[in-house]
């Protein structure tokens, strides 16, 4: 099974992911984590990566898409995987899908972890990370949903919708019983 979660800042999309890799023995590969880890590695990819976030820019296409081919031609998404934050635009969903279609393998299913900015908002403040003020915040909801939108559209018909507004067990059971409904996983008990 190979599922996309998508969903803004502070919606809790890594928390979730973690819980649905160990529920459904995917590897949850996440872009963030992929970025330290070659920063950390010093591959070529890494320092790319670093020059534009040392720089507060966002990482370009081809770096970030280099990163996720590579990691996913490990033997460890042959069975699927969870990607948490990849693809973020339109243009990397065509070379997810690009890359996937040379292996004949298809996404099963996107997770839209849906919550009110409002709610983002507080969630986020309430972390107590210096960087995260509001106007801050509300910046990165404008850019996501700059972004993401047309990624929903291009997605329609796997697109899941999971309520991300409560605590994290009932989120969890919102997205298992979504995948439940699309026939990916048993029903939840």
């Amino acid at each position: 099974m190979r599922i996309i979660l998508t969903g803004p800042p502070g919606a809790g999309k890594g928390t979730q992911a973690q819980s649905l890799s160990s529920t459904l023995q995917l590897p949850h590969i996440s872009t963030g984590d992929l970025f330290r880890s070659h920063i950390a590695q010093g591959t070529e990819l890494g320092r790319r990566a670093k020059s534009f976030l040392d720089a507060g820019e966002l990482v370009p296409d081809e770096v970030t898409i280099g990163m996720v081919v590579e990691r996913l031609a490990d033997d460890d998404t042959t069975a699927g995987f969870i990607l948490d934050g990849f693809p973020r635009t339109v243009a990397q969903a065509i070379a997810l899908d690009e890359l996937l279609g040379e292996q004949l393998i298809q996404i099963n299913a996107v997770l839209d972890f849906s919550i009110a900015d409002d709610a983002v908002v507080e969630r986020m403040l309430a972390r107590g990370r210096a960087d995260d003020t509001e106007d801050v915040i509300r910046r990165r909801l404008r850019v996501y949903h700059d972004e993401t939108s047309p990624l929903l559209d291009y997605y329609s018909a796997l697109l899941l919708s999971v309520d991300a507004d409560g605590e994290v067990d009932d989120v969890y059971t919102h997205a298992i019983d979504a995948l439940s409904e699309r026939g990916s996983v048993a029903p939840s008990t």
